[in-house]
């Protein structure tokens, strides 16, 4: 099978898609009247989260802060042009500034403590403790089964309704069209609108599995440590997280490679699986842009070469 070296990763963003390799990262948007803008940065040289990006466990964590830092400056782009007039004022092919990527850390990670923590950590653990007044559902492992299935039910819940809603919608549908994309090109295919639509929506390296794997894992995670009394329970959720989080990214590592070994493909189909409900089939006008978005990052890498040759 024919892959892109290095491997590209990419999000969704308001009515467009960013993708990204190891030196670049590039968005194409389609504006309101029906023009389609791109955006490029360069990524900075980071040596200290470059080596932190290599150290098992706590990979994860650095990857998280820098997909977020990067992903919350190509967002802002987004929401900015979209309703920007032809001919008005472009914006500028620079690196973000270090403000401009911690505030993105900033607001990602009070979002992500308040949203996690307290809805997808704290609650289930609170809600299972409920059912330890019957005999049969009080047992260490059972609490921790039903925990594990309210945050199943929570994550897919939320997902679904959010679904529902026009915004989101066509941000999954750009999602699937980044996926697709993706698919195209690693299976070897010319990248066209065609081509494009009939490759897979779903994607191994994909992001939102790490939703579920974090789920899973912390169900392991969590089995040795104490669910009584209540407030151990929480207070030991919330110090395990950063482990959970770690673990969770290790599974997803493992998933990408372990899609070319029949016998490992079980372990990614859980994160495969929430892919349909954070994915959607986009339409041509959509994978157009997604193209658009990943020939313009190829660009990018073009240039980058014939400077360092020239």
């Amino acid at each position: 099978m024919k892959t892109t070296n290095p491997p590209v990763g990419g999000q969704a963003i308001v009515e467009g898609v960013m993708f990204q390799n190891a030196t670049h990262a590039v968005s194409a948007i389609r504006r309101n009247d029906d023009s389609i803008e791109t955006f490029a940065q360069k990524k900075p040289i980071r040596p200290r989260i470059a080596k932190g990006k290599r150290i098992p466990l706590l990979r994860g964590l650095f990857a998280l802060m820098e997909s977020s830092a990067n992903g919350a400056s190509h967002m802002n782009f987004a929401s900015d042009r979209y309703g920007v007039k032809p001919g008005e004022e472009e914006p500028e092919e620079t690196t973000a500034s270090p403000l401009t990527k911690w505030l993105g850390v900033a607001v990602v990670g009070i979002l992500s403590f308040f949203f996690g923590k307290l809805l997808f950590t704290l609650l289930p653990a609170f809600l299972a403790s409920l059912f330890d007044v019957f005999p049969a559902l009080s047992g260490h492992v059972i609490q921790n089964v039903i925990e594990a299935a309210i945050k199943l039910t929570l994550l897919f819940s939320y997902l679904y309704v959010i679904s529902l809603t026009p915004l989101v919608k066509r941000l999954f549908q750009y999602h699937g069209a980044e996926h697709k994309v993706i698919n195209c090109v690693e299976s070897g295919r010319s990248l066209t609108v065609e081509n494009v639509r009939i490759s897979s929506r779903l994607h191994y390296r994909c992001g939102s599995s790490f939703l579920i794997f974090t789920v899973i894992v912390g169900f392991f995670v969590y089995l040795i440590v104490p669910t009584d009394p209540l407030w151990l329970r929480l207070v030991c959720r919330i110090a395990l997280l950063p482990v959970v989080i770690g673990l969770s990214f290790e599974v997803l590592q493992l998933t990408n490679k372990a899609q070319h070994i029949k016998g490992l493909r079980v372990i990614a189909l859980p994160g495969l699986w929430l892919q349909y409900l954070t994915t959607k089939e986009p339409d041509d006008s959509q994978i157009e842009v997604a193209i658009y978005a990943f020939e313009a990052l190829e660009k990018q890498e073009h240039n980058l070469h014939e400077n360092a040759l020239g």
